[in-house]
């Protein structure tokens, strides 16, 4: 299909974005091949979209996500690696969980993410849903894909969206395994996180040991593969990035020494202020934590923003993610971690916005074929009525979500109320 977006108000994603009046946008299947100003395009053969002067941006990358949750609030800590056994155990609970995975998916496409990047999930999923959503099967946004993370005994998300390793040798097998499944990258999972934490300030106590890091690692950028890292404790962060990972994955308060492990790695950062807000902000009769893990929380969201800050103040890359599947954390909500980075680390509505696209996808290594409107790019891009330049939270309501060329007008979504009404009280 041919078809050319006219009378665009254009934010082309890049770093130094304005809105560019009355253009318009000329797509040939999946491809952007021609972006002009009214009435100098030779529109023959293109049928036209009137856009009334709506907004339109590349679509949203959401670089944190597990497709196996919903982020529906619990009413106590429940035990991930035994549901998810449950779940794996049958032919039936396996194809029906596989259905939720692609439900959660097509959620995150219709709020505006065209690009998400899985952080762990249930068995091969997520890798087998993303070559389905390629090939037109399923409706969802372009996925990159790690499947199941590594992760060790006892350590973070161990037998439900992680595998445990003990040794080198079982963590360069499980890189292994990542391979003949035909990921995009790898997972590992360096500490714990703020419910395994028993006392209060040692969130994110370092679980993996150093040459299980180092191994996969190693592994991993032998076979072409990037490696991400959970990491939520000065301690954690440090031995990471010392052990040859490629991104931190969420963070904690940085030392001039961490700055320069970044630096040195040419390591980046991905920020992820939404799960972290529940527990650090929530009133307890709501989250039903212990004191304890409210405790720790706030030292997690309070490290997690110290992090981001440093990053962007020292010129280290910053990415998004919303970190989708944690209590309280829905598929569609990751419009509210642009509106955190703004207003947490001080960022303006623009940077948020470049840093959500354009920086997202050169981060994730597909900054050739999305993240910008510009010729030659996949037509990856989202409508909204009003100017998310001048308000964030315009995006929650985007009118038109373009995902490879194929438009989805007026996507509907059925939100959680309760999520949406306690989160609404933080957009101040």
């Amino acid at each position: 299909m041919k078809y050319a977006l006219i009378n665009c108000k254009l934010l082309n994603g890049k770093k130094d974005m304005t809105v560019e009046e009355g253009k318009s946008i000329l797509v040939d299947g999946e491809k952007i091949v021609g972006i002009t100003s009214a009435g100098e395009a030779d529109l023959s053969g293109y049928k036209t979209i009137d856009l009334k002067g709506k907004y339109i941006m590349p679509g949203l990358i959401n670089m944190h996500v597990h497709l196996a949750g919903n982020g529906k609030p619990q009413k106590k800590q429940r035990d991930n690696a035994k549901l998810v056994k449950t779940v794996m155990s049958t032919a039936l609970t396996r194809k029906i969980a596989y259905k939720l995975v692609c439900g959660y998916a097509k959620d995150e496409l219709m709020s505006g993410v065209t690009t998400i990047r899985t952080m762990g999930g249930i068995s091969d999923f997520d890798g087998k849903l993303r070559d389905e959503i390629a090939c037109g099967k399923k409706i969802g946004p372009r996925i990159l894909a790690a499947n199941q993370g590594i992760s060790v005994p006892n350590g973070h998300m161990a037998g439900s969206v992680a595998v445990a390793v003990t040794n080198e040798d079982e963590a360069r097998r499980r890189v292994e395994v990542a391979k003949s499944q035909n990921v995009d990258l790898v997972k590992v999972m360096v500490t714990g996180g703020v419910l395994d934490a028993k006392e209060k300030g040692v969130p994110g106590e370092l679980k993996m040991p150093a040459e299980i890091i180092s191994a996969v690692c190693e592994k991993a950028h032998e076979e072409g593969y990037k490696v991400a890292a959970h990491a939520e404790s000065p301690e954690g962060v440090k031995v990471a990035l010392e052990n040859g990972v490629d991104s931190i994955e969420h963070g904690a308060k940085p030392s001039p020494e961490i700055i320069k492990l970044f630096k040195e790695r040419g390591a980046f950062l991905c920020t992820t202020i939404s799960p972290a807000v529940p527990y650090a902000l929530f009133d307890r009769s709501l989250s039903r934590i212990t004191e304890t893990e409210q405790f720790n929380g706030k030292v997690v969201f309070d490290g997690i923003i110290d992090c981001a800050k440093a990053a962007v103040e020292n010129d280290i890359p910053v990415v998004l993610g919303n970190d989708v599947g944690c209590p309280w954390i829905a598929q569609y909500e990751f419009w509210r971690e642009l509106f955190y980075f703004h207003k947490y680390i001080g960022v303006s509505n623009a940077f948020a916005l470049y840093t959500a696209t354009a920086r997202s996808a050169e981060m994730a290594g597909i900054g050739d074929v999305t993240g910008t409107i510009e010729v030659g790019k996949s037509a990856d891009m989202i409508v909204t009525e009003e100017n998310p330049l001048d308000d964030l939270r315009v995006l929650r309501n985007v009118k038109t979500v373009i995902s490879r060329g194929k438009i989805y007008d007026n996507p509907k979504i059925k939100r959680n109320e309760k999520i949406v009404a306690e989160l609404d009280k933080f957009l101040i």
